[in-house]
């Protein structure tokens, strides 16, 4: 996992369905042909995680019982 602070305008950012029904809890994601990048949309030119996809498959697999 790492962290970037460059912002990444040719990704394709979309809320995540998990995030809350409010503006304070958003979480961005965007796949990449490599990982997924992960972001808070309320802060969107700041940082954002990289992820493998096997981690980000396992990370929604665990979201599913919460």
């Amino acid at each position: 996992m790492s962290a970037d602070t460059q912002a990444i305008p040719d990704h394709t950012w979309f809320k995540s369905s998990y995030s809350g029904g409010n503006a304070t809890e958003c979480v961005e994601a965007a796949l990449d042909p490599t990982c997924v990048l992960v972001r808070d949309s309320k802060h969107p030119e700041g940082p954002h995680l990289a992820v493998s996809e096997r981690a980000w498959v396992n990370f929604m697999a665990g979201m599913q019982y919460q």
